[in-house]
């Protein structure tokens, strides 16, 4: 009887915050530099919004509403031809933590480096899940190395009223603007695409991400996960992981105490297994720790397919002597094959 699981389980996931974590500070500052505009003078504005709008009596998300305000700057002429074209364009000018982007080849090439993985067919990917802009990310130089890529979009040219009736479709300008948010990912949000990852949901678009699926059919089990990211912030993810069996691991930047200090509360807390400097160079803590906690999912993946496979094999038939007429039960189930004097039916 074949394996009726959906999927042998045998993916490994890296998952990824991005600002703070693989860059140092936030990625929009290529947009300031090419508007020639003052980032410290937007940060602060959009720092000031969930006030300016409670005394208005409305509530707004403090994860995303500077995506809003980034809009109101397209409108206003500030960052006029602001698309998503320019965005991955920007992508290159993203400058990564040391040992970046080669350490995230270096883990998926740990799943190849032993025998019994190879013969497992192990395998590891690695996700980035960020409240920043997903096009500036898909221009980067790590994005060659990820499977996936979940982020805040932005759209332009939408559609207008009654455009289902429409035979033909404007295409748009190639001057069009970002004008519209098509997905925003807050640090609550970042959970559910832990549960895409998990279920399959961005491998078979027919598995909604809210639909049952059994532990045993989800294509990559949350303790087979690594979440790392920089802090505070992602204390919902870092749960959701940690309370599945998966592994924890926050970041700082080296020298910079205050965000020592956070990261060490996270600990304290038992919100992240670990956390180290962002540095993901050779001998590094961060790099070791990785590789160390990627060896060790592995070897329970070996462990657990090998038992598996027992289960189901079982022991060979022998032939029956005099002294012993009775044949001894097979230590695992029969798959509904007959057998007779050690040869099987076919």
């Amino acid at each position: 009887m074949a394996d009726e699981r959906l999927h042998r389980q045998n993916i490994v996931a890296c998952i990824w915050d991005f600002d703070k974590t693989l860059i140092p500070g936030y990625m929009q500052f290529p947009i300031f530099r090419h508007y020639e505009v003052d980032e410290a003078k937007f940060w602060r504005e959009v720092n000031g919004l969930p006030a300016y709008y409670a005394r208005r009596g409305q509530r707004v998300s403090a994860d995303t509403v500077y995506l809003n305000h980034l809009l109101t700057y397209v409108q206003a002429g500030i960052f006029a031809g602001l698309n998503n074209a320019l965005l991955r364009k920007m992508g290159p000018d993203l400058p990564f933590y040391p040992g970046l982007p080669d350490f995230l080849k270096t883990l998926s090439d740990l799943t190849r480096s032993r025998p019994e993985y190879r013969k497992h067919d192990i395998t590891l990917e690695h996700y980035i899940i960020s409240t920043g802009l997903a096009e500036m990310i898909r221009g980067s130089a790590i994005a060659p190395f990820v499977e996936d890529i979940y982020g805040c979009e932005l759209i332009e040219a939408p559609p207008q009223p009654g455009y289902l009736n429409q035979s033909e479709l404007s295409i748009g300008s190639v001057e069009a603007e970002v004008n519209q948010i098509g997905v925003m990912v807050d640090n609550t949000i970042k959970t559910r695409f832990i549960f895409e990852i998990n279920k399959g949901t961005n491998k078979n678009p027919d598995i909604d991400v809210n639909s049952r699926v059994a532990q045993e059919d989800r294509r990559v089990p949350i303790k087979n996960m690594i979440y790392v990211a920089d802090g505070p912030s992602d204390v919902p993810v870092f749960s959701v992981v940690r309370k599945n069996g998966g592994r924890t691991y926050a970041v700082y930047e080296s020298g910079n105490e205050a965000e020592f200090v956070q990261n060490d509360g996270l600990l304290r807390s038992g919100r992240v297994d670990s956390y180290g400097r962002a540095d993901y160079r050779q001998k590094s803590d961060t790099h070791m720790w990785l590789k160390t906690h990627v060896s060790q999912i592995c070897d329970r993946i070996v462990s657990e397919q090998e038992y598996a496979l027992a289960q189901r094999i079982g022991t060979p038939p022998r032939h029956l002597h005099k002294n012993n007429p009775v044949p001894e039960e097979p230590a695992g189930p029969r798959q509904g094959t007959i057998f007779e004097e050690g040869k099987p039916e076919t």
